[in-house]
C-alpha cells in the first residue's frame, strides 16, 4: 500500500502501536538505492523468528507464543519463505555469529544481550516515495561543506591538525596482535573492531530519528522486536549494500574500506578526497575486500559473469568520504537467495581477506562479541528478491536505556595504530552525538 503525507508522524504512530514493526527509510538514499521507504507491523498472531547463536536455538515467535524451531536460521528463514505465498516478504537482520560453521565470539546465555537474528513477515506494510530534491543530505559531495563539521577534535587524514591522540591501550594490545598475523603471513587485511556503550533515557524511537536527521544514509532504517524473550532494536545508518538481488537473479554487494572525515572548507574538503582516493593505506585495502568478493560471488555466480563495474569510487556523506566499490555476478540457476546470501556472510568488508582465517584472528583478538553489528539488516521475498546492508553505523538496544554500537577499520601492514584508531572514532562519533 502506497501512504501520503510524513512518514516520520505515520512511523511514530506504528512504533508506539505495535511491538514488532519496522521502517527501511529511504530518506538518506542514494540513486543506488531507491527512494522510497517501507514501513510495516505485525499483528498479535503473525509470525517472527529469533536466532540465539549460543545456544543455536531459532524460535518462532506467534500469538504471544515462543516455539523453538531449528538449530539453523538460514535454513529456518529459507523454509518460511517456501511455505508462503510467492509475495511474501520478511524483514530483519542477521548477526555477525549466524553462520555456526564460521568462527566467531559468542554472548554468555542469560547476558541480556540481543537476538543474534530477528526476521518478521509482516502483514501490514506502507509505503512512502521521497523526493529526490528533499533527501536530506543525499547530494553532499566534492566541494560541498557539510553543514555539521566532524566534531569532538576529529582529526583529518592529511594531518593538517597534527598526529591523532595515541589509542587505548586495549586497542593498542590487539592491534599489535593483527600486526603479528599479518607479518607471518596468515592474513592480508584484517577488520579490527571494538563495541562502545552509552547509557541514555532517549526511547528508540526518538533516538532514530535524531540518528536519521545526524547521518543520513542508503539502508537507514529502524527494527522493533518487543518479544519477552527476543527484545531487539535496531537503529541503522549504514552506508554500505551487503546484498541486493534483482528479479533476474543478478547479486551486487557494494563494499566500502576507506574512510576520512570531511573537511572544514571546499579546498580542504577535496584534499581530503583526493587522500582517500589515492593513499596506498585506503587503496589496498579496498583492493583486497574487492578481491574476496569476487571470490565468494565465484561460489554462487555463474562462471564467467562476475565483474566489477566501478573500483574504488568515493562517495560523500555529512560528516566523511568513503571509498566504494561494485561487484556484480548472475546466480547459478541451482543457487537460492538464503543460498547465496549465507555464502557471503559475513561481508568480507567486515572480516578481511582470506575470510576463514582472518575471522579466526578476529576471534581471537576483539575482547566483546560483535553481536548485530557487522552483520546484515533489509528484506527478503519468496520470489527471490533481496536487498540488504552491511549493519555499520548503528546503534542498538534491548530497551534498557543502554545503547551499544560498534566501530573500527581495516589492518594491513602499511597500517598505523594511531590514525586506525582516529578513522574508527570518525565512524563513532556521529552515532554518538545522537546523546548529546
Amino acid at each position: 500500500m502506497t501512504g501520503a503525507g510524513d512518514p516520520v508522524a505515520f512511523f511514530r504512530e506504528v512504533a508506539a502501536a505495535h511491538p514488532r514493526c519496522f521502517w527501511l527509510d529511504g530518506g538518506g538514499a542514494r540513486e543506488w538505492s531507491g527512494r522510497r521507504s517501507l514501513i510495516g507491523w505485525l499483528e498479535p498472531d503473525d509470525v517472527s523468528i529469533s536466532y540465539d547463536a549460543s545456544s543455536r536455538t531459532v524460535s518462532r515467535h506467534e500469538g504471544g507464543r515462543s516455539t523453538v524451531v531449528g538449530d539453523d536460521v538460514f535454513a529456518v528463514l529459507a523454509a518460511e519463505l517456501a511455505a508462503g505465498g510467492p509475495r511474501d516478504q520478511w524483514f530483519g537482520y542477521l548477526g555477525y555469529a549466524c553462520r555456526p560453521d564460521l568462527p566467531a565470539a559468542l554472548a554468555a546465555p542469560g547476558s541480556g544481550v540481543l537476538p543474534d537474528a530477528v526476521w518478521m513477515r509482516a502483514r501490514h506494510v506502507r509505503l512512502f516515495e521521497h523526493a529526490a530534491d528533499g533527501v536530506v543530505g543525499a547530494g553532499a559531495g566534492a566541494g560541498r561543506v557539510p553543514q555539521a563539521a566532524p566534531q569532538r577534535g576529529l582529526r583529518h587524514t592529511t594531518g593538517t591538525t597534527g598526529p591523532p591522540d595515541p589509542p587505548p591501550a586495549p586497542y593498542a594490545a590487539a592491534f599489535a596482535r593483527v600486526q603479528e598475523e599479518l607479518h607471518a603471513g596468515n592474513t592480508y587485511e584484517v577488520n579490527l573492531t571494538y563495541r562502545l556503550a552509552t547509557l541514555s533515557d532517549l526511547d528508540p524511537v526518538t533516538a532514530y530519528l535524531r540518528l536519521r536527521e545526524l547521518n543520513p544514509a542508503p539502508y537507514a532504517g529502524f527494527l522493533q522486536h518487543d518479544v519477552a524473550d527476543a527484545r531487539a532494536w535496531l537503529l541503522s545508518s549504514s552506508p554500505e549494500r551487503y546484498a541486493l538481488v534483482t528479479a533476474d537473479r543478478t547479486l551486487e554487494t557494494k563494499p566500502i574500506k576507506g574512510t576520512t572525515a570531511r573537511g572544514s572548507t571546499p579546498e580542504d574538503d577535496e584534499r581530503e578526497r583526493h587522500s582517500l582516493a589515492t593513499d596506498p593505506r585506503f587503496t589496498s585495502e579496498n583492493l583486497m575486500i574487492v578481491d574476496l568478493l569476487r571470490n565468494d560471488l565465484a561460489m554462487v555466480c555463474q562462471p564467467g559473469s562476475v565483474e566489477v563495474p566501478e573500483l574504488m569510487a568515493v562517495e560523500s556523506y555529512e560528516t566523511v568520504h568513503q571509498l566504494v566499490s561494485t561487484v556484480r555476478g548472475r546466480l547459478a540457476d541451482e543457487v537460492g537467495t538464503i543460498d547465496a546470501l549465507r555464502a557471503l556472510f559475513p561481508a568480507g568488508s567486515m572480516t578481511g581477506a582470506p575470510k576463514l582465517r582472518t575471522m579466526q584472528v578476529i576471534e581471537a583478538v576483539e575482547d566483546t562479541p560483535r553481536g548485530v553489528y557487522s552483520g546484515a539488516f533489509g528484506w527478503v521475498c519468496a520470489d527471490g528478491r533481496a536487498d540488504l546492508g552491511v549493519v555499520i553505523r548503528s546503534l542498538t538496544t534491548a530497551g534498557d536505556g543502554r545503547y551499544e554500537l560498534g566501530t573500527g577499520g581495516g589492518i594491513t601492514v602499511q597500517s598505523e595504530v594511531g590514525l586506525e584508531h582516529e578513522e574508527s572514532r570518525v565512524k563513532a562519533e556521529r552515532l554518538l552525538a545522537v546523546f548529546d
